[in-house]
């Protein structure tokens, strides 16, 4: 273990070492070289550990900002990929994916009429050809959308997780790319003839725009995909919606619990007698051991008011027996109380009420009775929770009892 962390700390030695040799004035080819003789890969996260580490060191972001086109051509050849990490971009909705189709609507316009129609003009000085670079690059200018929702909604959970450096810089570059795409619409609303300049000027939006969508793919996402969770990515894809698209529409919905179950079973399909959830998997054995081991007793009343389910904990407060499974739940309580039962279970399947709380003293026992009702993620009635505990213990608790505590 000792030789794998000082390698990967002698790996990203390296890489600051280079960056700082191109900061100080070394070509691009000499890097290179020394880059070749040092390591033959490079991860995602050790590139933005080298980022990090030199803005820390006291580069100003700005400089990474300047190398960073230069190093991620250094590194394009060189990076690896996560094979053990499961490809989201393939998944219909999931913002990965999203992020990936709106660069493959960016490339195939940059391709097929941002190219074409440069060439056309640089043969022909054609006025025509000025136009359709207009409406290219009005198109083009869609591409703040795609920059829009990295910077709101990705960057934040990568500063969350302590990844600074990457936002910072990509986010400096993407304003740089907004405004050469900018002053390129300029040129060509204005133009006067003056060709080599106008070539240049969309040449070099084109080759920052590609390298973005390089350094989106192969730096940013595997970061991301290794860090957030299900839910995190859940939150993002409801807020992409928001903030709209880059040359694409009709985004699929993304169901991660859908998603989830299916990939679980794919990847047990071998096992048999297993619970699956949106968020894991549990044996049958596990489950019951859980839902036992929980310091308070549940009971699971379906819609139709029939008891399907209670827990066996090693101290229940209230009996039950197997045979009340299957049974109505209004005989499983004295008649002078039915009413209260039914009046409950009512609000519930109305919408009026989600829970109701009782409590009662039972000898040493101070009985906390909890009610609720159990709904699906479009709010239809599934059904009632019924959780009792004893909380004597707890409302004796005093003072503070931490992990480090003796």
């Amino acid at each position: 273990m000792s030789k794998e962390i000082n390698n990967r700390e002698y790996r990203q030695k390296v890489i600051q070492d280079l960056i700082a040799q191109l900061h100080e004035g070394k070509t691009v080819d000499e890097v290179k070289q020394q880059f070749a003789e040092a390591f033959e890969g490079v991860s995602a996260a050790e590139i933005s550990e080298a980022e990090q580490g030199l803005i820390s060191e006291g580069l100003p972001v700005e400089e990474v900002q300047r190398l960073c086109d230069v190093h991620a051509s250094i590194f394009k050849d060189s990076i690896q990929e996560v094979q053990e990490q499961q490809d989201f971009s393939r998944i219909p909705g999931h913002p990965a994916q999203v992020v990936k189709l709106e660069n493959r609507a960016i490339e195939e316009l940059l391709e097929q009429k941002i190219g074409p129609h440069l060439q056309t003009l640089a043969k022909s000085q054609d006025k025509s050809a000025i136009h359709a670079l207009r409406e290219d690059f009005t198109l083009l200018s869609q591409l703040d959308l795609h920059y829009i929702k990295k910077e709101n909604l990705l960057f934040p959970y990568m500063e969350k997780y302590g990844i600074t450096a990457p936002p910072k810089v990509m986010w400096g570059v993407d304003d740089e790319i907004r405004a050469q795409i900018k002053e390129c619409i300029r040129s060509l609303e204005n133009y006067e003839g003056n060709l080599s300049q106008l070539k240049e000027a969309i040449e070099s939006a084109v080759h920052r725009i590609r390298e973005m969508i390089f350094k989106e793919e192969n730096i940013l996402l595997p970061m991301l995909l290794e860090t957030l969770t299900l839910e995190e990515w859940k939150s993002i894809s409801n807020e992409m919606k928001d903030l709209g698209y880059c040359l694409i529409d009709k985004v699929p919905d993304w169901n991660p619990g859908q998603q989830t179950a299916t990939e679980t079973e794919a990847a047990s399909a071998a096992l048999s007698g297993n619970i699956l959830l949106p968020t894991g998997v549990f044996s049958i054995n596990e489950l019951e051991g859980i839902l036992n081991t929980l310091p308070i007793d549940i009971t699971f009343v379906d819609k139709d008011d029939v008891v399907k389910y209670f827990s066996q904990g090693a101290e229940r407060v209230f009996p039950r027996t197997k045979a009340i499974i299957g049974r109505k739940v209004v005989n499983c309580h004295p008649p002078a109380s039915v009413h209260i039962v039914e009046g409950i279970v009512a609000d519930f399947k109305s919408g009026k009420k989600d829970h109701e709380d009782f409590w009662i003293k039972m000898g040493e026992k101070y009985v906390y009775i909890r009610y609720f009702a159990v709904r699906d993620q479009k709010g239809e009635y599934l059904g009632t929770l019924e959780v009792t505990q004893n909380i004597a213990p707890i409302q004796e608790i005093t003072g503070e009892k931490r992990l480090v505590s003796d």
